[in-house]
């Protein structure tokens, strides 16, 4: 984690990293102000935080309450060394514990990570540099010998290759990547969490069966998601993004809508209207641009070859982004390596998507086929060892399709995890599907686990698609674990005979969607100094309905961003036409306002926390629309899981508004106590909320323009490197 200091007045110091911002001070007695705890201080702090987190962790995977339990720390100091200090770490427990949960609450004090670092030595280097925001590789502390030639499955590179191609590409756009996490909790499997250290909310994950193929595939993965704008999508980009020659990729087309708000004709062809419009309902207006809601501008559109034929179809931005989020991306050592690795990830979801909702069971894997592969066994043998059991299934139902897929059983709290993994290769694909069961979770995350179910609904509603998708925590119907499997197990392997290349491997691929009657189309994106791709299987690899282009479709922020951005500004006529568009939207009420209209706010702000309901319950109490704010105030201190201080704020303001409301009330007869229970601050903030004084309280003023939104600029500072990026690209080949 990259942490940026900033000297402050006198002896203050002021810490700044993701969100979050620490001052520190020191006492009086060594000539500070006694304004904020001293950096020794949060560094005693964090040890003992830590501890408690993970006495936490372990009471609630078990159910224990904690509201009884206490936790000290002091650290005794040696005499003749003051760096040699003992911390003393002590944990007072209720009597109603049991001698196995004593054990190992003090067990999980063990695994405190602010503890393991210290005991191990953190080795400190300390270093000049010219410029902070210069060295973009300085927090990549994985270097392998250069001198080395690792190949695995799949790769056209060596692994020490590949790492160092991907991390330059990144540090040439002034990117500086960190490792956030490394996990190994079991053999030969590694993920490891990386982010931009200006921009952590954009991050990857990687996972592998060594420690380099993993972070290979972190930076593949980032690569990809930079190359197709995926960290950005459903964000706003800005004023003068939004007005430049470009958006999106200097290759884009802007085309003007129809007559009566008609598709324009340039886009898309007859095979993709068919399935993207069956009905005749989708409009022009629905495919506007989300990111940049200039739609005086037109529908803009990205080129995607047909595989079929090499035409290029003109997708428009805000369809790709609404029904394929991250499917089927890829970045690769070689264009065929892409496609291979995009083609696999289609099939796998549409696979996994099928067994799921027919409620398939699948066969087992043979013993015998499995002992081909003893890395796999031996990191199947250490989750069985920690007491999961582990199911290992062909998921190619019955030899058509690439996948397998590796399925836990967590007997602690009957949930179930299949994870599914795809390559032309057996052996790639049930390595992916073990590797990604894992992927960024602990043994305690695996305590978060859906149960499955009978109940057929459960399982085949769309939105447990997407939570699959997501992060494979979907629901499993227990019609998959049936002895009797709807398949027969195939040794399958896709890859051809002999020696064969990626290039054979992505036609093999692109040939079973051709059997199946699907047509692909694919786009290209090399202007960053990496080649990655992306392919489209309409109909076959959508990730959200087809559906939500009409009725869910994320340019409905365009309804909204402005008004909302310059709430402080509008006046009650542009007020009430505002709230009857978040009324009248079908809306949920406890949706952000930040997913809504495409803003990264700080999440420890109101703005970060904000809702469709509170939005609502603001506007009607500075319209004085008392009645209204109050029904929605009792609403949200119903479901409130916002601060406690903004808590306090709306049971204060639901007293004040019952008071207000009441004509046998008076509130000059209540203020007193009610500032004593509330306390004076909060007082005066109600009371200016209804009388007008106080508008829209703990948010602060913001426009178009962004004043404030430190975390979106940063975001938007982090497209601007690869908008730049594109445009020297062209000018060069220009």
């Amino acid at each position: 984690m990259e942490i940026k200091v900033n000297f402050l007045d006198k002896l203050r110091l002021e810490a700044k990293f993701d969100d979050f911002t620490v001052v520190a001070d020191q006492p009086i007695r060594y000539k500070g102000d006694g304004s904020a705890p001293g950096p020794f201080d949060y560094f005693l702090a964090s040890s003992a935080l830590c501890a408690a987190y993970f006495v936490k962790l372990y009471c609630a995977t078990r159910n224990i309450p904690t509201e009884n339990i206490r936790l000290s720390q002091n650290n005794i100091v040696d005499p003749e060394d003051r760096y040699q200090q003992i911390f003393k770490i002590q944990v007072e427990l209720p009597e109603d514990i049991s001698a196995k949960d004593r054990q190992g609450i003090l067990r999980s004090i063990e695994r405190c990570t602010v503890k393991k670092v210290v005991q191990a030595g953190p080795e400190f280097v300390i270093e000049e540099v010219k410029n902070l925001d210069a060295d973009a590789q300085a927090l990549l502390t994985l270097n392998p010998d250069s001198d080395a030639s690792t190949y695995i499955a799949g790769k056209d590179l060596p692994l020490e290759q590949t790492i160092a191609n991907m991390s330059g590409v990144l540090a040439g756009l002034g990117i500086k990547i960190e490792i956030a996490s490394w996990r190994n909790i079991i053999p030969n499997v590694w993920s490891l969490h990386i982010r931009d250290a200006h921009s952590p909310m954009c991050f990857t994950n990687g996972k592998g069966s060594t420690k380099e193929s993993a972070l290979a595939s972190a930076l593949g993965e980032y690569i990809e998601r930079l190359s197709c704008n995926h960290f950005y999508a459903g964000q706003f980009w800005g004023e003068d993004i939004a007005a430049a020659p470009f958006v999106h990729y200097p290759n884009e087309r802007w085309f003007k809508p129809g007559p009566e708000d008609a598709l324009p004709a340039e886009i898309l062809d007859e095979y993709c209207l068919e399935i993207f419009n069956p009905d005749d309902e989708l409009r022009a207006s629905h495919l506007y641009d989300t990111n940049s809601g200039n739609v005086k501008r037109g529908i803009c559109s990205l080129p995607f070859v047909r595989h079929s034929d090499g035409q290029t179809v003109y997708f428009p931005t805000n369809l790709v982004e609404n029904l394929y989020v991250s499917n089927g991306m890829s970045a690769g050592n070689t264009l065929a390596e892409a496609q291979v690795q995009c083609l696999s990830e289609i099939f796998e979801r549409a696979v996994k998507r099928d067994i799921l909702n027919s409620e398939m069971a699948l066969p087992d894997v043979p013993e015998q086929v499995l002992a081909r592969y003893p890395g796999i066994l031996a990191g199947i043998k250490g989750l069985e060892e920690q007491g999961f059991p582990v199911l290992v299934k062909d998921a190619s139902l019955g030899g058509k399709y690439p996948v397998m897929c590796v399925t836990l059983m967590n007997p602690r709290t009957g949930g179930v995890f299949a994870s599914f993994g795809a390559h032309p290769k057996l052996e790639v694909a049930l390595e992916r599907s073990l590797t990604e069961l894992l992927q960024g979770r602990s043994f305690e995350g695996l305590n978060d686990l859906p149960r499955p179910t009978f109940n057929s609904n459960a399982v085949t509603e769309p939105n447990n698609f997407v939570e699959h998708f997501i992060d494979s925590s979907g629901i499993v119907s227990w019609r998959f674990f049936s002895a009797k499997s709807d398949f027969y197990f195939v040794d399958w392997d896709f890859s051809g005979k002999g020696e064969s290349s990626n290039a054979d491997e992505a036609a093999g691929l692109f040939g079973i969607l051709d059997e199946m009657g699907k047509t692909a189309y694919m786009a290209v994106y090399d202007q960053l100094g990496a080649t990655a791709c992306r392919i489209l299987v309409p109909g076959y690899s959508e990730v959200y309905p087809v559906e939500d282009l009409v009725w869910d479709n994320t340019n409905k922020a365009l309804l909204f961003r402005d008004d909302i951005l310059n709430l402080h500004r509008l006046k009650n006529p542009g007020l009430k036409s505002l709230l009857k568009r978040l009324e009248n939207n079908e809306l949920d009420d406890y949706g952000d306002i930040a997913t809504l209209i495409g803003i990264e706010f700080d999440e420890n702000t109101p703005w970060g926390q904000l809702t469709v309901l509170e939005l609502k319950l603001l506007i009607n109490l500075v319209l004085k629309r008392f009645e209204e704010a109050q029904e929605l105030v009792e609403a949200f201190l119903q479901y409130n899981d916002n601060t406690v201080e903004r808590g306090l704020f709306y049971q204060a303001l639901n007293a004040v508004l019952e008071v207000q409301l009441d004509d046998g009330l008076e509130l000059d007869d209540y203020e007193v106590n009610f500032r004593r229970m509330f306390g004076n601050p909060c007082m005066d903030a109600v009371l200016g909320s209804v009388a007008g004084s106080v508008r829209f309280f703990g948010l602060t003023p913001t426009s178009t323009k962004l004043e404030g939104l430190d975390r979106h600029h940063r975001l938007m500072d982090s497209y601007k490197k690869l908008h730049a990026a594109r445009a020297r690209a062209v000018a060069v080949s220009g």
